[in-house]
């Protein structure tokens, strides 16, 4: 009974995207940190993951998401407007925060929502 709602797709994706929610804030805290480094270039969460997730959302095969491990890399799309060549745009980098902030709420409701299934099972009470 427990391995079933552990197993599930939901539960899976919403596991692995958290996971990924919170290295996005670690990249995001380091862009705002280094808003005024000359020379620093804004990072994100690599792009070929989303590519890797949608390839085995594809296929079906969400069992194997604990393979696919999100990656830093630096946001070669982001534009250096500055002459010191920092590409780093704190107000999309706030918005960005928001985003994700609100992202890692919804997947924690989802999460949460799946032990909350298992407790009333194991206990038997709804609250």
């Amino acid at each position: 009974m427990i391995e079933p709602i552990f197993q599930s797709d939901n539960y899976q994706l919403a596991r692995k995207l958290m996971d990924v929610t919170a290295l996005r804030q670690e990249a995001i805290a380091s862009n705002v940190a280094n808003a005024e480094t000359p020379g620093y270039h804004r990072m994100d969460v690599s792009p070929t993951f989303a590519s890797q997730l949608k390839a085995q959302m594809a296929s079906g095969n969400l069992g194997s998401l604990d393979s696919l491990q999100p990656k830093l890399a630096e946001d070669t799309t982001a534009r250096s407007t500055r002459p010191d060549g920092n590409n780093v745009e704190i107000e999309s980098e706030l918005l960005a925060m928001n985003k994700n902030s609100v992202d890692f709420d919804y997947l924690t409701q989802v999460v949460s929502g799946n032990l909350k299934q298992l407790k009333m099972a194991i206990s038997g009470n709804v609250t």
